[in-house]
């Protein structure tokens, strides 16, 4: 299920990511959607939609960092 839109990110990537950070994560997703199509290209039993977003959450901890505040800031 890829994302076009930010909007139509989960509540839990909109409510709490800079728009920034929701594209990359919303990138990150959709390829790793794709590259992960296959059971076999995926380590252990992991959903296709699982591995989608620790690849989509990875991609975006390497531009930002969640402060202090409790909030996502560039890196």
């Amino acid at each position: 299920m890829p994302y076009a839109h930010n909007d139509d990110l989960p509540e839990s990537v909109r409510d709490h990511l800079p728009k920034h950070a929701q594209d990359i994560y919303r990138a990150a997703f959709n390829h790793a959607w794709d590259e992960y199509a296959e059971a076999k290209a995926r380590r252990g039993d992991e959903s296709r939609e699982a591995v989608s977003h620790k690849v989509a959450w990875s991609a975006v901890k390497e531009k930002y960092e969640r402060g202090g505040d409790g909030r996502w800031h560039p890196r």
